[in-house]
């Protein structure tokens, strides 16, 4: 009997830590939802600033429809939303929209480093995103 008892406690612990972490997933997967702007991207000598003289490109989730868009610093793109977890696909093909910028290279620099992303993180505050390439991180974001 109490062989029983200590097996039925052990099974309802361990279904409970396992919807604790599907939990967690979708928390973090909700703080997605909304719009962040751009204030770090690795890879190009030039600096934040100069690569974005005018305009910080921002990325908007919006959850309930599953679709991505945003401003890459000139142009607006948009595309379906690939998230499990705490992982992020943005290889599929997005609009982008085709007007003349005068910025240089920034909104290439923006759009080359999505394509490279595999997984997210967002800080407990839900106030910083950070979008990573394996283990490097490459872009970071602020909630706007």
């Amino acid at each position: 009997m109490i062989k029983n008892v200590l097996i039925l406690v052990f099974l309802g612990v361990v279904l409970m830590s396992c919807n604790a972490s599907k939990a967690q997933k979708r928390d973090s997967v909700a703080k997605l939802e909304g719009t962040w702007e751009l204030n770090y991207i690795t890879g190009p000598r030039i600096a934040f600033d100069g690569l974005y003289p005018n305009k910080k490109p921002t990325i908007h989730f919006d959850l309930k429809e599953n679709r991505v868009s945003g401003n890459n610093s000139c142009n607006s793109f948009t595309g379906n939303l690939s998230v499990t977890g705490n992982k992020i696909d943005f290889t599929q093909p997005m609009a982008v929209t085709r007007m003349m910028c005068q910025d240089g290279q920034g909104e290439q620099v923006f759009m080359n480093t999505l394509q490279k992303i595999t997984s997210y993180d967002i800080t407990d505050d839900g106030k910083t995103l950070n979008f990573i390439s394996g283990d490097i991180a490459m872009m970071r974001f602020a909630k706007k």
